[in-house]
């Protein structure tokens, strides 16, 4: 038997912490039971709810338990029972009182937090046509114009990139110079990247790609922090927007979620805060003017 399920035991053992310091008396077990419904199971008499079992279960399923079988349920129930025992004795090694653990502890309960404030404050504010049509214009209005295909020949020296230029200026085959030379996983495609929108590459390389024409390579090593690269430009093409309907449902996570972001912005606004944050360790710090570039990740 199979069920459909996501990573959830965190979420298991933070409800059995929670229950765990609600007292494990039997008195605390039948006041958390209360506050949490009946109870489904006790596990040395600190009770496992109903609401966190429901709760646990559409986490892990997306279902509610009405729609699971009998043994899915009772499977369920069993994990999130071990999840219990497991806490109960992570609470009587002391181990929620260790940094590393208390500290985790703490940061889930705010993203709970985080995001219980968030979809109460959403309630009711679904996104109209016109908000939605708004939002799709701004994102189109900032996507590329253009997109390119390249390649590229990696190599861990500027000396060695100077020499790999020196080759292609005397009519080397830049596949086969990728092929041979390049440090890069694209070699074994003869250095080609596919095409791409300059905002998925670091700013070096997406700089160097947008200078080059059609056909023409790097004079001079591009340093990136992954090494030196040589590039051609293979081609350019248009980007054209897509369809409002293909991306409407993005645009309204989009939109929600800039409205979460204003109401919190105001919540900070409002808020006392003291930040206490020290110096970087000197350890720690950058060599004064590396200036390494920082990885752009792919758009989502």
């Amino acid at each position: 038997m199979t069920i459909l399920s996501r990573p959830v035991v965190l979420i298991a053992t933070l409800l059995a912490l929670a229950a765990c310091k609600q007292g494990a008396t039997a008195d605390g077990g039948a006041r958390a039971a209360a506050k949490g419904g009946a109870a489904v199971a006790t596990v040395n008499g600190q009770p496992i709810t109903q609401d966190a079992y429901d709760f646990y279960v559409r986490s892990a399923t997306g279902k509610p338990a009405t729609e699971l079988s009998g043994e899915q349920r009772e499977l369920l129930l069993d994990n999130l029972v071990r999840a219990e025992v497991m806490a109960q004795a992570a609470e009587k090694e002391g181990l929620a009182r260790q940094s590393e653990t208390a500290s985790a502890l703490q940061l889930a309960r705010l993203e709970v937090l985080q995001q219980a404030a968030r979809q109460k404050y959403l309630e009711g504010k679904t996104p109209t046509e016109a908000e939605l049509r708004a939002e799709y214009e701004t994102q189109v209005a900032a996507m590329p114009s253009q997109e390119y295909k390249a390649s590229h020949i990696l190599v861990a020296t500027e000396d060695y990139a100077r020499r790999i230029i020196e080759k292609l200026d005397k009519g080397a085959s830049f596949a086969e110079l990728a092929k041979h030379d390049s440090m890069d996983g694209s070699k074994e495609q003869g250095g080609d990247l596919g095409w791409f929108t300059p905002d998925r590459m670091v700013p070096p390389f997406a700089k160097a790609v947008t200078a080059l024409r059609k056909g023409e390579y790097t004079h001079t090593p591009v340093q990136t922090q992954f090494g030196w690269h040589v590039i051609r430009l293979e081609d350019t093409r248009d980007v054209s927007a897509p369809p409002f309907d293909s991306v409407k449902d993005r645009l309204v996570q989009i939109v929600l979620q800039k409205k979460f972001k204003s109401y919190s912005d105001e919540l900070l606004k409002s808020a006392k805060v003291e930040k206490k944050l020290g110096p970087v360790p000197a350890a720690a710090a950058p060599p004064p003017g590396s200036g390494t570039a920082v990885p752009t990740p792919p758009a989502s």
